[in-house]
């Protein structure tokens, strides 16, 4: 399940005794003020905490080294209300782990025309502040996030917001556990790689166990379990019999009742949050997982098919990285298969033979059983659904051998022109930006796998800022982007990454 702890974030004043107490007293009130109306805000998801003011290097390096000690707090907020030299930092941005944000914020929103004097200027001076604590970030080549903006604004809280998210994702990216079930796709490249690099880089845990040893935890599972959630799930869903017997429809559904149950009690045991399997080894299943997987991921699971291990991975963070997020519309794994090239109508079909995460669904879903020619196994049930409209990201890390590139496409989700109804899978249709074309192209010079995480909750900017924060590369593909330009990018992600 998608349990993640209730992160906090340290917002710390940055000033110095230069002006006097009175003016360290309104330091502090202003930034308990700004805290105060950051958390009332709905645009903000997780709890600040105001800090006592950053004074000296000494108490800098004591702040930054209790967040990194402190399990709760996910990242750092400044504010740099007076000039605060920045040589005080150098120590403890040496020792500090943890993301921070420069909140580029002032406390008056307008000058004061008729009353400004230089006590007002001394006090209020962020603009010199700011600049003067950028500088030692990019003396010092350390990644941070800059929110510019005034505090009440609704735009600077959004973006300040989206960086939070990124920042939990940076804390519980350590605490992703892939289970893969058998390995990998006998000769397929993209989706595999360095796990021993992936945990020094993303603090992923990535383990291989026998599917075999998986077998006696579905087949313990008992038999009032089983249909106790079957019963729930033909409660949920719409059956789509197409004139098979209905107690024989119901025999292969029970079998996924009774693999949910028992792959989600061998992950909690093995303490996994995301998993992969392969369907040229599935040991004593009698079913590939299916309607199965695709309730664990809505669950909060990540999940990636023939032991591709990296999309798991991904499609966890994206689900931790949303999680509580509201009018969230969904993150899932998905794959390439078909394009549509009739002008004005372009587009890619994207889904997966049968684990598409139903968390992206619009309107219907229905259990069909078909048959699945790969797997030598008795048809499997699973969820059929078309995907939701709208605009969203696609991610693909891969291992280019000396390092990782995280690629992020923004698309467009759309409905398909007719229905497909010899198709027994969930679909997304999106067009990728700027166009079929030029998106497609720019996705295959990069490199980017057939397998994505897909998320219509997250943006560009909060996958490049993550992986910023993690020492990757990232390629983004968007309504700028040109073929030759983003060669050019490419060729200097090789220099800067190498």
């Amino acid at each position: 399940m998608l349990q993640i702890k209730k992160y906090q974030f340290w917002f710390c004043p940055c000033t110095q005794d230069l002006y006097g107490d009175e003016v360290l007293e309104h330091v502090q009130a202003h930034a308990q003020e700004v805290v105060e109306a950051l958390n009332a805000s709905d645009l903000i998801p997780y709890q600040i905490v105001c800090k006592p003011n950053l004074l000296t290097s000494d108490v800098i390096s004591q702040t930054f080294n209790a967040a990194n000690m402190d399990p709760d707090c996910a990242g750092i907020i400044t504010w740099a209300h007076t000039f605060s030299p920045a040589k005080s930092y150098i120590h403890g941005l040496q020792d500090l782990r943890k993301p921070l944000c420069q909140f580029a914020t002032q406390y008056n929103e307008e000058i004061p025309y008729d009353t400004i004097d230089m006590d007002f200027m001394n006090e209020n001076q962020a603009a010199h502040g700011e600049r003067e604590f950028g500088h030692i970030f990019a003396r010092m080549r350390i990644p941070h996030k800059i929110v510019f903006g005034f505090w009440k604004d609704p735009v600077a809280q959004r973006e300040l917001g989206e960086w939070m998210r990124v920042a939990v994702g940076v804390n519980e990216s350590r605490n992703i556990k892939v289970c893969r079930f058998a390995d990998t796709m006998r000769n397929v490249a993209v989706t595999d790689g360095d796990k021993v690099e992936a945990e020094q880089k993303f603090g992923w845990t990535v383990d291989a166990w026998p599917v075999n040893d998986l077998v006696p935890y579905v087949d313990a599972v008992s038999d009032a379990e089983v249909k106790a959630l079957t019963d729930e799930y033909y409660d949920t869903y719409e059956l789509v019999l197409d004139g098979r017997d209905p107690e024989e429809f119901r025999r292969h559904v029970e079998v996924q009742a009774r693999q949910e149950i028992g792959i989600e009690r061998f992950l909690d045991e093995h303490g996994y949050n995301a998993f992969s399997d392969h369907f040229g080894d599935l040991g004593g299943l009698k079913q590939l997982p299916s309607l199965s997987i695709q309730r664990l991921m809505q669950k909060g699971y990540g999940f990636g098919p023939e032991g591709d291990w990296k999309t798991p991975a991904m499609v966890r963070l994206m689900k931790v990285m949303t999680a509580g997020q509201k009018d969230a519309k969904g993150s899932a794994l998905m794959e390439d298969y078909t394009y549509n090239l009739v002008p004005g109508k372009e587009g890619i079909l994207e889904s997966h033979m049968s684990e598409v995460d139903p968390s992206v669904a619009d309107g219907r879903l229905a259990i069909r059983v078909t048959p699945l020619s790969m797997g030598e196994r008795e048809d499997p049930a699973r969820l059929i659904f078309t995907a939701k409209e709208g605009p969203a990201i696609a991610t693909s890390l891969i291992d280019l051998g000396n390092r990782f590139r995280l690629i992020v496409q923004k698309v467009d989700a759309k409905k398909v022109e007719k229905p497909m109804p010899m198709l027994p899978t969930g679909t997304v249709f999106w067009t990728p930006r700027p166009n079929l074309k030029v998106g497609t192209e720019a996705w295959i010079y990069a490199g980017g796998a057939h397998h994505t995480a897909f998320t219509y909750d997250l943006t560009v900017d909060q996958m490049a800022d993550w992986a910023e924060l993690m020492g990757v590369e990232c390629a983004v593909i968007d309504e700028n982007t040109t073929i030759r330009d983003f060669k050019r990018d490419l060729l200097l992600g090789e220099v800067a990454y190498r």
